[in-house]
């Protein structure tokens, strides 16, 4: 199987009103595991840049409010969240949903590692037959 591009989705909206909405809820107890493992106090980590760059395929980190679509509806059948998406010649996979992200502990390190394992898994899985 190939992957054709990562899709990073944030359990947060993007612009103004999204970050804004995204400190309330944090204060409220709410957060997004990716956003904990890309972003420190302030802005993105460097590592984690780092890391996407190293990747063998593109990859796309967005808000919820920027997913294509195709990927928009195939989290929300999924039970939404933030995760990671592989697009494949057999369709969308999820890498990594938020549950996986979380046990990351918002540690670069830990996602790499986790992603690393996840990609080498779905790339050794054998295509599906057709119908």
């Amino acid at each position: 199987m190939r992957i054709e591009r990562l899709t990073m989705v944030y359990d947060a909206d993007g612009g103004l009103r999204g970050e804004i909405s995204y400190v309330f809820g944090v204060l409220r107890g709410r957060h997004c595991a990716l956003c904990d493992i890309t972003h420190g106090t302030v802005r993105r980590k460097d590592s984690f840049d780092d890391l996407v760059c190293s990747l063998p395929m593109p990859v796309d980190v967005v808000h919820r409010n920027e997913q294509e679509p195709e990927i928009a509806e195939f989290l929300e059948a999924s039970g939404g969240g933030a995760a990671v998406v592989a697009s494949t010649e057999a369709g969308l996979r999820i890498l990594m949903d938020d549950e996986a992200l979380t046990a990351c502990g918002g540690d670069v390190e830990a996602f790499s590692s986790e992603l690393s394992d996840r990609i080498e898994a779905l790339l050794a899985a054998p295509l599906p037959a057709l119908p």
